[in-house]
């Protein structure tokens, strides 16, 4: 396991407070007051650790499929359904939304290998991740990946924790399947517009892992 870049501030700022927070405690309560002075080294080291969790990159053996589109998150899986696209598409596509709690690993990857051709960023609410509105009104960034003369949409959703959507990829850019694509921080969503003869290959509820499972084939 390692851990992602994006979270080097945030660990510092993390283990600052723990460092703080406990000297004076230790100071101030471990002689007169004993079980306050653990309860807090107990509280301050679970959220330590907790921040420590959320920018983890666990070792995987990652799926690589040019007829497929692989997961680009783990999550859960809480919307597959038809719907007219809200940008990019003209038309009605399938959607498949993963909701990403804050025990998620949160790397975003990218589904297939392509060209970039569409990339944007777009201001919004912060609705809750699994509210039916967060897809349209949510802060989020959008790509379009082609490969051949197939397009797959996905989209960084931030939710009521997520204040901050990362994405490193252009227009124009030519990506592998697996490599990232993003960060959001702090509980979100992605959600996937695929093409409606896509052959869908996971359920609602269904726990896929980014750059390992395969959402669906063309």
């Amino acid at each position: 396991m390692t851990i992602h870049k994006e979270g080097t501030a945030s660990i510092a700022i993390a283990a600052i407070f723990f460092a703080v927070a406990n000297l004076i405690s230790f100071y101030f309560l471990s002689f007169s007051s004993p079980v306050i002075s653990s309860l807090i080294f107990i509280v301050t080291l679970g959220l330590f650790l907790f921040i420590i969790s959320f920018f983890r990159i666990p070792k995987r053996q990652y799926t690589f499929n040019e007829n497929a589109i692989i997961a680009p998150c783990d999550g859960k899986v809480v919307v597959i359904e038809e719907v007219q696209a809200d940008e990019y598409f003209p038309d009605r596509r399938i959607q498949v939304s993963i909701f990403m709690s804050p025990l998620n690993v949160h790397v975003n990857r990218n589904p297939v290998t392509g060209e970039v051709v569409h990339s944007k960023y777009h201001k919004g609410k912060y609705l809750v991740a699994w509210h039916p509105k967060s897809s349209t009104e949510n802060e989020r960034h959008t790509v379009v990946y082609r490969k051949g003369n197939k397009e797959v949409l996905t989209k960084q959703i931030a939710g009521a924790l997520a204040k901050r959507i990362v994405n490193y990829v252009q227009p124009g850019q030519q990506v592998n399947q697996n490599d990232e694509m993003g960060f959001i921080k702090f509980g979100s969503r992605v959600d996937l517009l695929l093409p409606l003869d896509a052959k869908i290959k996971v359920n609602i509820g269904d726990k896929p892992k980014g750059g390992v499972t395969v959402i669906a084939e063309w």
